[in-house]
């Protein structure tokens, strides 16, 4: 009994790495041939007037705001302070922010080995890409 009041004063133990859901981040050099693929498709749909001018200000405003919360929330998992739910980065990456949450997550270091949350982060931006070609196809179609 002594031994337990001991250890539960000390407060948490420290993680193990089995505790964690940590990975080997993916190649930074594949998140940035993402991004310029991306960023290539959408400036020549911009330029053919696939899309109309607003879809690039709809993804650089989502991209500055994930960029922005991305570094809010390192800086806070740094000092220990009250953090960005994942949830809210998830909403950001979805809508449109997620390049610039790519360009965070590089810059910053963060959310690169959480197996979990790549696995969301992903699926959004592929959820993303496929509403960005319907939406594509529908105005070409217009």
């Amino acid at each position: 009994m002594q031994r337990d009041l001991r250890t539960a004063s000390r407060g948490p133990r420290p993680a193990r790495p089995g505790d964690r859901d940590l990975s080997k981040p993916l190649p930074a050099a594949l998140s940035w041939w993402v991004l310029v693929g991306f960023a290539a498709a959408v400036l020549g749909a911009l330029v053919l007037e696939v899309l109309p001018w607003w879809v690039g200000a709809w993804y650089g405003a989502w991209s500055l705001l994930a960029f922005t919360l991305y570094g809010l929330d390192k800086a806070a998992a740094k000092r220990g302070a009250s953090r960005v739910s994942e949830q809210t980065l998830h909403l950001v990456d979805v809508v449109g922010g997620w390049p610039g949450a790519l360009v965070a997550q590089q810059v910053f270091r963060h959310k690169t080995r959480k197996r979990s949350f790549r696995r969301v982060f992903w699926a959004g931006v592929v959820l993303n890409l496929v509403v960005l070609v319907v939406v594509a196809v529908w105005f070409a179609g217009r």
